[in-house]
C-alpha cells in the first residue's frame, strides 16, 4: 500500500479481518417449504400442483448408478394405507440449495463447501425410505396405520421407498455404502424437481456473531445445542460434511449448517433411537432453540462431538465439549444422544463434565427399562445429570397386527432388535418391542411418545 506507514497498513488489513470475520460469522438461511400433496408415478419427472410425479425409469437410473446395487425396486406407501415398510435404513428428506455456497449433502453429494446461507428449498410431508436386507437385525418399521403408526413419525409421510437388492458376495460395509448414496443420490434429483418452483412458506434462520450476540441479548441466558453423533463403528457410523464422526474432535457449527445435509446417517443402530438423515434436516432441538432466540435465550451454536467406543476417546471428546463450552461463557446447553448401552457413558461424561464447568445441563435420552419397565433405565448415571428428558422405553411391548402389504421383505422381521423368534404369530401379527419402529423413540425429540 503506497504511501502508507507499516503501522498503517498493519491496522488496515486488521480492521479489513475484523470486518470480514464479522460478515462471515453471521448466517443466514431462507428455508422454503414446498408442501406434497401426494406422490404418483408417471413418465415425468416433475412437481404440478403441490403433487410429485416421479418416473420410475429416471429414479432407477438414478440409484443403479452404482454397480455394487444389482437391482432397485420403488413403490409408494401413504398415511393411512395397511402397508408395512421394512427392513428400513433411512429416511431421507429432499432438499435443493437454490442461493448461496455449496450444495445439499456437502462432501457426499456435492462437494466440500460451508452451507447453511442463502435460500434453500424442501419439500415438506414426503420422504425416500431407504430399505433392503443390508444389516437386518438394526433396521426397522414404519407401519403406515394401526397402532404401530401411533409410533413412528414417518406413518404420517408420504413415502417414496426404494429396495436394493445387492450384487453377490458384497461385503455388508460396502453395500451399505451403497444404499446411503443411492438414497441420497434419488433424493437430490427429486430436490432439484423443486429449484424453480415458488415455496407455499418461507421461514428464516439467522444467527448472530459471538459478540453481536452477547451486545443484542446481554440479559438472556447463553444456550448451546450439544449434539452427540453415533460413531460406534462396524456400521455405527454419522457423517459430518462427508467425514466418518469417529474422526472428528468436538466441532462448533452454525445451527443451520444441518438444514442443508452437513450432517448425515450412515448408521444400523436399533431403529427406535438412530437418527435417520430426516432428522438431522430436521432436528426439533435447532428448531425450538431458534423458536426461542431472542425471546428467552441466545442460542449461540450447536456442538457436535462422537460416541466412540475407547476410553480414552470418550475421555477426549468429553473433555473438549466441556471445554467449548467454557470458552464461549454458556450458561446453559442441552445434550442429546444417539443409541443407548455404550453411548450412555459418553452422555453422562459430557453432562458432569460441562457441569463442573459451572454450565446448566439438560440430557435427552430414551430408556431401556426392560418390559416391565423397573430396570435401570441407563447403563450410566451421575448426581450431575438431575434434568433429564426421556424420550420413552423402548423395551415397551406392542403388538403390531397383520398389514395387507409388505414392502421389503419380512425375512428379518424375528431378528430385529427387539424383536425374538416368537415375535411372528400365527395370525400374522408382529409381538415386538418399541425398538424395532423407526424413531419410537428418538433422543431429539423426534418423536410422538409424550408425557402430557
Amino acid at each position: 500500500m503506497p504511501g502508507k506507514s507499516l503501522s498503517e497498513v498493519v491496522e488496515r488489513c486488521s480492521l479489513n479481518n475484523i470486518i470480514f470475520l464479522r460478515r462471515e460469522l453471521k448466517v443466514r438461511l431462507e428455508m422454503g417449504h414446498i408442501y406434497i400433496k401426494d406422490i404418483q408415478f408417471a413418465s415425468e419427472s416433475k412437481i404440478e400442483d403441490g403433487i410429485l410425479y416421479v418416473s420410475e425409469e429416471a429414479v432407477k437410473a438414478v440409484a443403479l448408478e452404482d454397480e455394487k446395487i444389482k437391482s432397485v425396486s420403488f413403490d409408494i406407501a401413504k398415511p393411512g394405507e395397511s402397508v408395512r415398510i421394512t427392513p428400513v435404513k433411512d429416511v431421507i428428506e429432499p432438499r435443493v440449495k437454490v442461493e448461496g455456497r455449496g450444495g445439499i449433502f456437502p462432501g457426499v453429494i456435492s462437494k466440500v463447501d460451508t452451507v447453511g446461507e442463502g435460500k434453500t428449498y424442501a419439500l415438506k410431508g414426503m420422504a425416500v425410505v431407504t430399505a433392503g436386507k443390508i444389516v437386518g437385525f438394526q433396521e426397522g418399521i414404519i407401519d403406515m396405520t394401526g397402532p404401530g403408526a401411533d409410533y413412528t413419525p414417518f406413518s404420517k409421510t408420504l413415502n417414496l421407498v426404494m429396495v436394493c437388492e445387492p450384487i453377490d458376495n458384497i461385503k455388508q460395509h460396502e453395500y451399505e455404502k451403497a444404499v446411503r448414496f443411492a438414497g441420497f443420490r434419488v433424493a437430490t434429483y427429486i430436490g432439484e424437481l423443486a429449484r424453480d418452483l415458488t415455496p407455499d412458506e418461507t421461514k428464516v434462520y439467522e444467527t448472530c456473531t459471538i459478540k453481536e450476540g452477547m451486545e443484542k441479548y446481554p440479559d438472556l441466558p447463553r444456550v448451546a445445542y450439544v449434539q452427540m453423533l453415533q460413531s460406534q463403528g462396524l456400521l455405527h457410523d454419522t457423517y459430518v460434511y462427508g467425514v466418518d464422526a469417529k474422526k472428528i474432535v468436538p466441532t462448533i457449527l452454525s445451527p443451520t449448517e444441518i438444514m442443508d445435509g452437513a450432517i448425515v446417517s450412515g448408521n444400523c443402530v436399533s431403529a427406535c433411537d438412530k437418527n435417520p438423515t430426516y432428522v438431522h434436516l430436521n432436528n426439533p432441538v435447532v428448531h425450538d432453540l431458534f423458536e426461542q432466540h431472542g425471546k428467552t435465550l441466545n442460542f449461540v451454536c450447536q456442538i457436535i462431538t462422537n460416541e466412540n467406543v475407547y476410553l480414552a476417546d470418550k475421555q477426549r471428546s468429553s473433555d473438549w465439549t466441556a471445554k467449548i463450552c467454557k470458552m464461549l461463557d454458556l450458561d446453559g446447553v442441552i445434550v442429546s444422544q444417539e443409541g443407548f448401552g455404550n453411548p450412555d457413558t459418553d452422555l453422562i461424561m459430557n453432562c458432569k463434565k460441562i457441569e463442573a464447568e459451572g454450565v446448566k445441563t439438560v440430557i435427552i435420552t430414551d430408556e431401556y427399562a426392560g418390559r416391565d419397565g423397573k430396570s435401570q433405565s441407563l447403563a450410566d448415571a451421575d448426581q450431575a445429570a438431575d434434568a433429564v428428558v426421556t424420550g420413552g422405553n423402548a423395551n415397551q411391548v406392542v403388538i403390531l397386527p397383520k398389514l395387507d402389504k409388505v414392502i421389503g421383505t419380512l425375512d428379518y422381521v424375528t431378528k430385529i432388535a427387539g424383536a425374538s423368534e416368537e415375535t411372528l404369530r400365527e395370525d400374522g401379527s408382529l409381538e415386538v418391542e418399541l425398538q424395532v419402529l423407526t424413531g419410537a423413540t428418538n433422543e431429539t425429540g423426534f418423536n410422538k411418545l409424550s408425557a402430557r
